[in-house]
């Protein structure tokens, strides 16, 4: 089967995709997604190739993709892994679980990220209530996509009503230097927000006024002009 799958990422690929990809995901020197390489396929076409052999697939081809130097072929395998986590049974989703915390290392940059940590981890952790305390190592981790990651898994519990520990990791973050945790952080207090905005802006009057510009910003996005105004005015 994995010769099939890689024939049909070859048919995807475009040269002209694969260089715009190199300077949207920052891979120069430098930057955080630096030595990442491309093969110009788009999120939907690997969607549609993890739909087609996602029941079939095992551990070992996905561990070869996620091995693999080329950014869509990590998503691909990650992808692998959500389809396969939707619809397992609960002893199958412990055992993806622990395979996707073995890869962490190798889920490094935003959207390997965004796509796939709060439909695998955020949803264990919500049934397993004893394993969050691994979120605190994480937000705690010198790996950024870590930290990135521990942030994303609480969208499995914004979604169902439960903002704690969205706002205990943001409070922890508050310092910290990387922008795409910033705007990650953001992100997620928006969508207590949308939930349930007199909680957000209780905790944005607490700590609004120390927290990077951008987190700000991008929680108070959906607030009307008035209210942004007096909110970006904590800063």
């Amino acid at each position: 089967m994995s010769g099939q799958i890689y024939k049909e990422l070859k048919l995807y690929a475009d040269p002209t995709r694969a260089k715009h990809s190199l300077r949207f995901f920052k891979c120069g020197k430098g930057q955080y997604g630096e030595g990442d390489l491309f093969l110009g396929i788009t999120v939907p076409q690997l969607r549609k190739t993890a739909k087609k052999y996602f029941q079939d697939i095992s551990f070992e081809p996905v561990q070869e993709l996620l091995e693999s130097v080329y950014h869509e072929h990590r998503l691909l395998g990650l992808l692998f892994l959500v389809y396969k986590f939707d619809r397992s049974t609960e002893k199958e989703q412990a055992k993806i679980y622990r395979f996707y915390k073995k890869n962490i290392r190798r889920i490094n940059n935003w959207d390997l990220v965004d796509v796939t940590t709060p439909r695998i981890v955020g949803e264990y952790l919500w049934d397993h209530v004893g394993e969050r305390k691994i979120l605190k190592r994480w937000t705690t981790a010198k790996n950024m996509w870590e930290r990135r990651i521990a942030v994303l898994a609480t969208f499995a519990f914004i979604k169902r009503g439960r903002f704690q520990e969205s706002f205990d990791i943001a409070k922890a973050l508050l310092q910290d230097p990387e922008d795409l945790l910033h705007k990650a952080v953001g992100w997620m207090l928006r969508e207590v927000g949308k939930r349930d905005q007199v909680v957000l802006e209780k905790f944005l009057l607490e700590r609004g006024a120390h927290m990077p510009r951008t987190t700000l910003r991008y929680a108070i996005e959906r607030f009307d002009e008035k209210k942004r105004k007096e909110y970006l005015l904590l800063k």
